[in-house]
């Protein structure tokens, strides 16, 4: 190992890879978790994080899978508190289809959608700047929501325009919108309850207060 590597270990705090720490840990007769604390710190979760199970720069940077593995999974609820949710019907396979079957056999399915008339929307369009507007991706939304054969609910909001929450039983995600960047820019968050109180009760509260709030779709 080249000496100022481990220089950097011991002065500058640089933990050293896994691999290192193990032959380093045998050199010395002691144990990885003696030398290197940290590195215990960051393993183990303790209090609210542990609800976080993920955290993406952006939503594209999701697995591709995960959206359609929680809708598959979920029995009992599944809240869509996207401003348009638009990318739902493109990457999960079926998904009309799948609503219509949990909500027949009595899942909770929601839709708190954007208000494509208010000037929130208009004024966030500005920004976005692009063609493939809110109140296009909203109406794709509403277009696919009308075709379910058993009744999906759906209201609007323009609280959430910089927020999006969508909750599926027990997991929730989590985006908020960065600068100019469209919903698929967002840094996104993917949390798992833990406990009475924590993170994801506290998007779930977040999701209902705005749902109460909300008009008629």
């Amino acid at each position: 190992m080249d000496p100022k590597t481990v220089e950097r270990w011991i002065s500058r705090g640089r933990i050293p890879h896994p691999r290192s720490r193990m032959r380093a840990a045998g050199v010395l007769g002691q144990d990885v978790e003696v030398l290197w604390p940290e590195v215990v710190r960051r393993a183990v979760k303790v209090g609210s994080d542990r609800e976080l199970v993920g955290m993406y720069a952006r939503r594209s940077d999701l697995p591709r899978s995960l959206f359609r593995e929680l809708i598959d999974k979920a029995g009992t609820r599944l809240w869509f508190g996207g401003y348009t949710s638009y990318f739902v019907w493109l990457e999960v396979p079926n998904a009309a289809t799948t609503l219509s079957a949990k909500a027949q056999n009595g899942a909770d399915v929601r839709f708190l959608l954007g208000d494509p008339g208010s000037e929130v929307t208009t004024a966030r369009e500005r920004i976005e700047a692009t063609p493939l507007t809110l109140a296009t991706r909203i109406a794709m939304t509403q277009a696919e929501i009308a075709k379910s054969p058993a009744p999906l609910a759906a209201r609007m909001s323009e609280r959430h325009v910089a927020m999006s929450v969508w909750v599926f039983d027990d997991e929730a995600i989590v985006a908020t919108h960065i600068g100019a960047g469209l919903g698929q820019d967002s840094v996104t968050m993917h949390f798992r309850r833990r406990e009475a109180g924590g993170p994801f009760d506290r998007y779930v509260e977040h999701f209902e207060s705005l749902w109460d709030d909300a008009r008629a779709a």
